[in-house]
């Protein structure tokens, strides 16, 4: 196993749109070296679309990126690299595209104005989301050389790939095999915040024995529970106010209804729609 002689000028990890993988620093670093290849790292699970159409939109223009994937990266993470002139991946990493998704919310109650102003607004949603998957089926398609529909197939079924899978498919170049390229590792809170987002856990972790402690096991049933039914829908939610949702974001909203007790929260994290009291249900279309 060698080592990397590699050096990168940009490490991309966390949530995409948060500090650590922020469209505006990475112009800046781009906007340093004009003229010479830029080498970014990127580990992230996903986030915001908006931020991540900006990036790719950087590195085509700056026309000389190239991208090394390490660790597990999902959805927006990896359209990231779509405008990379080249694309490595460590072998060990994994690879996640999906489709796009929003927080949805149900009524409480309502009556049958109230329904079909809802109507109208889900409409709309699904048909801003079917436009959002096909500009990003589009933008792989590009790369991998494959048709469209064939990409938004992929990302209906989801799944996580391998690093020869991602080859296999053309969203990398390389698969690259270096001694300081350190395995995915999934911890508790990783578990988590993908089980709370709907990024299914790769059964090669669920199955190492080494990390099944009792909270993890939790988690993966948990996540299992959830898959087993397309339209499972969970009673009492508690709404989560934090914008930290890895998956590809397109509208994140937060309405606690003035009844609810939210455990540690204040005021200001407390949200009343003007149409009414609503209950938080999250939608994957």
């Amino acid at each position: 196993m060698a080592k990397s002689q590699t050096k990168y000028h940009l490490h991309l990890k966390g949530y995409v749109g948060g500090y650590d993988f922020d469209s505006d620093y990475v112009d800046y670093i781009l906007a340093k070296y004009p003229d010479a290849e830029v080498n970014v790292l990127i580990d992230s699970l996903g986030g915001s679309l908006a931020t991540v159409l900006s990036i790719v939109a950087a590195f085509r223009n700056h026309g000389n990126v190239h991208v090394h994937f390490v660790g597990m990266n999902a959805s927006a993470a990896t359209i990231a690299s779509m405008g990379a002139k080249r694309i490595t991946m460590d072998s060990s990493a994994m690879y996640l595209v999906h489709k796009c998704s929003v927080e949805f919310f149900q009524w409480a109650s309502a009556n049958s104005d109230k329904l079909a102003e809802i109507i109208k607004e889900t409409r709309q949603m699904k048909s801003d989301l079917e436009k959002m998957d096909a500009n990003v089926a589009q933008l792989y398609a590009s790369k991998c050389e494959k048709n469209q529909e064939d990409l938004l197939a992929l990302m209906k079924k989801g799944g996580w790939l391998t690093a020869q899978e991602a080859l296999d498919w053309g969203f990398v170049d390389e698969v690259t095999d270096f001694e300081e390229d350190d395995a995915p590792v999934i911890t508790d809170s990783i578990t988590a915040d993908m089980t709370a987002s709907g990024i299914p856990v790769p059964s090669t972790f669920i199955h190492n024995e080494e990390q099944r402690s009792g909270l993890f096991t939790r988690f993966v049933e948990s996540l299992t529970r959830f898959f087993s039914s397309e339209n499972k829908v969970q009673e009492n939610i508690t709404p989560n106010t934090s914008t930290r949702l890895y998956g590809l974001v397109a509208v994140t909203r937060t309405v606690t209804p003035p009844s609810t007790s939210l455990t540690g929260s204040t005021p200001s994290q407390r949200t009343k729609s003007p149409l009414g009291l609503l209950q938080l249900k999250k939608a994957t279309i």
